[in-house]
Order: C-alpha cells, then sequence, then structure tokens
C-alpha cells in the first residue's frame, strides 16, 4: 500500500485539539473556571480538547481529581468537540485504570504517555500501550515525549504498535522531523505534532494536527494555522508559523510548561496562574519577559495588569 492511497486511522482527531489547564484557586481545582476554559475553546472552533495532560497539570492531581476533571471536561463538551482524555501513567494497571474509567465517562480518545521514570524497554513499551489498546474500545494516542519521559518510543515500536487494533495516532514530540517522516511514511497512524513551533514543518510531511499549549490563548490563530497547512495553502501557513513562532519560543522558552502559560492566562485575566508545588511561578524578570511577548503579539488588549 502506497503513502498516497493509505489511509490514516486517526483521521477524524485532524486538526487543532488543545491540551488545557487545570485552573486552581486556593489550592483546589476550580470547576467553574475549567468549564470557562472548555467554553473559550468551544467558542474558537476547537476540534478536541485534551484535559489532564501535562499542561494539565496531571502529575499533581490525586486520582479523584484526575477523574473528576475528565468527567466535568466531557460533561461540557456535550458532544461539542472530542475528549482526548489524558490517562497514561508508568504503571500499566493505573493507565488501565484510569482509561477504563474515561472511556466509561464519555471520552472519545486517550493520550498515553509513555511510561516515565521507569524506563521500560522496547518490549516493555509495545507490551503496555498493546495492553491499554486492547481494554477499552476507544482510540489510543501514543505519546511520544523523551525529554520528560527519559526515554524515546523508537520508529520500529511505533510501527508494530501501528498494528495494534484501537492504536490510532501518536503525538510526536521528539522534535524530529525524520521521526515524523518515518512513522507517516511507514504506518496508518495519523500523527499529530507535540510543539506548537513545530506544526506546520510536521504536517509539511504528513501529520495532520497539533495537540497545542499555545491554543490556550490563541486557539484561532492556531487553526488558521492548521487549516491553511491542511487546504494546501504553505504561503497562509507559513506566514502564520512566522506569526506564532515568536510567542510559542519566548513564552514556553522562559520555563517549564505549563509555568509560563499560567502566568500568561492570568495576564489575560483566564486564570488564577496558581501552580501546585514542585511548579513554581516566575521571576519577576521572566515575567516582564512575558508581558513583553504578549505585547508584540499583540495581545496588549487582553492584558489585565
Amino acid at each position: 500500500m502506497t503513502f498516497e492511497t493509505r489511509p490514516r486511522k486517526g483521521s477524524d482527531f485532524a486538526g487543532l485539539s488543545v491540551a488545557i489547564v487545570t485552573p486552581f484557586t486556593d489550592g483546589e481545582v476550580n470547576y467553574p473556571r475549567l468549564k470557562e476554559q472548555v467554553e473559550f475553546q468551544l467558542e474558537a472552533g476547537t476540534r478536541c480538547i485534551v484535559p489532564v495532560g501535562t499542561t494539565g497539570e496531571s502529575p499533581t492531581l490525586s486520582h479523584d481529581e484526575h477523574e473528576k476533571v475528565i468527567a466535568e471536561v466531557i460533561q461540557c463538551v456535550a458532544g461539542r468537540a472530542k475528549v482526548m482524555a489524558g490517562t497514561g501513567s508508568n504503571s500499566t494497571a493505573e493507565a488501565l485504570r484510569l482509561t477504563k474509567r474515561a472511556a466509561a465517562e464519555g471520552a472519545d480518545a486517550t493520550l498515553q504517555v509513555a511510561p516515565y521514570y521507569n524506563k521500560p524497554t522496547q518490549e516493555g513499551f509495545y507490551q503496555h500501550f498493546k495492553a491499554v489498546a486492547e481494554a477499552v474500545d476507544i482510540p489510543v494516542c501514543v505519546y511520544n515525549i523523551p525529554g520528560r519521559c527519559g526515554k524515546e518510543i523508537d520508529v520500529e515500536t511505533i510501527q508494530r504498535l501501528a498494528e495494534v487494533d484501537g492504536i490510532t495516532m501518536v503525538k510526536e514530540a521528539t522534535g524530529k522531523l525524520d521521526q515524523c517522516s518515518a512513522i507517516v511514511g511507514t504506518t496508518d497512524l495519523t500523527v499529530l505534532s507535540g510543539d506548537d513551533s513545530l506544526t506546520l514543518p510536521m504536517m509539511s510531511v504528513g501529520a495532520e494536527g497539533i495537540v497545542s499549549v499555545v491554543g490556550n490563548l490563541v486557539p484561532r490563530d492556531m487553526i488558521e494555522l492548521v487549516n491553511a497547512a491542511a487546504s494546501g495553502d504553505f504561503a497562509k501557513a507559513m506566514a502564520m508559523h512566522h506569526k506564532l513562532f515568536a510567542l510559542c519560543q519566548n513564552m514556553l522558552g522562559l520555563s517549564t510548561n505549563p509555568i509560563p502559560l499560567k502566568a500568561a492566562m492570568m495576564m489575560v485575566g483566564r486564570d488564577s496562574g496558581e501552580l501546585r508545588l514542585p511548579m513554581t511561578t516566575l521571576d519577576d524578570a521572566s515575567m516582564e519577559k512575558l508581558k513583553e511577548t504578549l505585547f508584540a503579539y499583540g495581545m496588549n488588549s487582553a492584558l489585565v495588569n
């Protein structure tokens, strides 16, 4: 089967997905604000909401909070977009429990991060994702982010996983265009960029969208970029890429995600900016750089302080 004729398993998740923040107030999840975040994305036209990923500070949520955030997002979305629930873990048993619960709540897919810290072998990665896919009836998106997890899922392992029913997507955050090209060229999986600044380069070699962080702030601009690239209007896509590039690099380069994102959302009045330890807020110098970045992007009218 040639590249030109091969259908993509996860193409119904093409476009913009946004990994939304988990808002906190006085140390607790602020569920009314969470619903506001979801409505903001739906009004913008975001295709898929991704709760409790890295951006949603999933490592600091209790199991009960993790499950409730997913359930609240699903209820709020109410079929107006897709929900890809972050339910990965470095424990296969825990990943299975979280994923089964999300599927029962009505999630449309699951985002499964590579098991972190314990650094499985490639066979361990394969057996882990296979076990999750075989346990639920919703699509699985394999999330390859070695910078967070300490180990990369090899292309050969992803090729094996492509043969498993239920595994339909890869969120590719290795930063390697060769990796994206290899997956697109040798499997029928849908590839989604895991780096905002690489959305256009990855779509130019066959990726079909982005699981975005910056989309928390400017979803309409990200949609414009993705739609232009998908339609083959690369002049417009390139213009949007360069418009967004400085925001992506200068904001997210200030500190570990979601620290600068939450600070930016606070500046535009859409989040408290509160984080849970071990995440800590930006220092004053970085806050000033962030404000300058938002001004340069043209968000000065939205700044509230």
